[in-house]
């Protein structure tokens, strides 16, 4: 059997603050950038407020304009702006985890049904028309159950891995102390005295008409993360187009560093760093792209630690140039990164300790990615 979502609940859109409304004390104005992530500016209000909008831990709220998205409150009392659904469970039995699985497994036929040129939403008629497979509330509570608990899995895993990359960073710090501020007085020297190849890539012409289907990975600024290659969405060219790049061609254990990006996100593209590790010549860049190749005085797995720590993500911030939000490196400030010299035993030792700490990440990675493989699958088995 299936329902509308219209038939399940109520759905309480939030109210349309002014810019005036916005203060610093009372309770926060909860916008869609809240929800994802991509705040830094909470705004509060004072007074009085119709109840309808107020949420409180455990609320499911649905983003239904600029990015669908539903969510499961957990952040205290607080006040609901425009362009969000407050989920009301008032009109027939429903467990609510099920629902939020269910709706989240919509998402993209919501997409689909999207209207507006700037801001694209799904207009209320739409929203209520969709259609969830709905069974007995005891197979909702079974399935919300096993889901539930595959998602904790997922979630601990997650968790793992942020702590292994913060006992790398604290190991750093212990080792070689703040880079930029350099506490421990280690002789500094510019990156490009370090390196014998500095440069970026190109965009061939003819720009992705001239993408293979296999052939050279063409690494663009979507691969380079904070000390990871990502290939899940990577291009393509062929062996000509490769040859007439030679210069920007990929080696083992080269450093790729991301050349643009906009500052005020919490994953800003700027500045990226991460080690590339593969055959030489199997891979080029793009011009968003910067390449360096070290010169064997100094540890690749080091000089990465450095440009992708938090003391370098202030630094960047502070050197690059362009307008208020969108900023780009220039080829010069990579050439004057200042990186500290300690004694290459130690850049060694730290290099062995982050090689170990990987292992234990890539086993950890192989889970997840078996566990996120099997919550998929059972997302498409009782929603598809």
């Amino acid at each position: 059997m299936k329902k509308c979502l219209g038939d399940i609940a109520t759905y309480i859109n939030g109210y349309a603050f002014k810019p005036s409304d916005r203060g610093l004390e009372g309770l926060p104005i909860i916008r869609i950038q809240d929800l994802t992530g991509n705040s830094y500016d909470v705004g509060y209000y004072n007074g009085t407020y119709p109840s309808k909008i107020e949420i409180n831990d455990g609320d499911v709220l649905i983003s239904w304009s600029a990015s669908l998205g539903i969510y499961v409150w957990d952040r205290g009392k607080a006040l609901l702006n425009q362009h969000i659904f407050k989920v009301l469970f008032d009109k027939i039995e429903t467990n609510k985890w099920y629902f939020v699985f269910s709706v989240k497994y919509k998402l993209q036929e919501m997409e689909l049904k999207t209207h507006g040129a700037t801001m694209k939403h799904i207009v209320k008629k739409d929203f209520d028309n969709i259609l969830i497979p709905f069974p007995t509330l005891e197979k909702q509570n079974n399935i919300a159950d096993i889901l539930l608990k595959i998602k904790k899995i997922i979630v601990v895993r997650q968790q793992q891995l942020d702590d292994l990359d913060k006992l790398v960073k604290a190991r750093f710090v212990e080792m070689f102390g703040d880079p930029i501020s350099n506490p421990f007085g280690w002789t500094v020297k510019k990156l490009a005295d370090v390196s014998v190849l500095i440069t970026n890539g190109n965009t061939p012409k003819g720009g992705s008409e001239n993408y293979v289907d296999k052939g050279i990975m063409f690494l663009r600024s979507q691969n380079v993360w904070r000390n990871r290659i990502d290939l899940d969405d990577v291009a393509y060219i062929d062996m000509e187009t490769h040859a007439a790049m030679a210069k920007s061609s990929v080696h083992d254990k080269d450093i790729l560093i991301t050349k643009t990006g906009r500052i005020n996100t919490e994953n800003s593209s700027l500045g990226r760093a991460a080690l590339f590790r593969g055959a030489d010549n199997s891979a080029n860049i793009n011009g968003h792209v910067y390449l360096v190749r070290l010169d064997g005085t100094v540890v690749p797995e080091y000089v990465v630690a450095i440009l992708t720590g938090e003391p370098y993500r202030r630094y960047i911030r502070k050197v690059c140039v362009g307008g208020i939000d969108k900023r780009q490196i220039n080829l010069d400030q990579v050439e004057d990164f200042p990186i500290i010299l300690p004694p290459i035993e130690l850049q060694e030792q730290f290099s062995s300790f982050v090689t170990r700490t990987d292992k234990s990440k890539a086993a950890i990675q192989k889970s997840l990615e078996e566990t996120q493989l099997l919550f998929d699958s059972l997302m498409q088995k009782y929603f598809g």
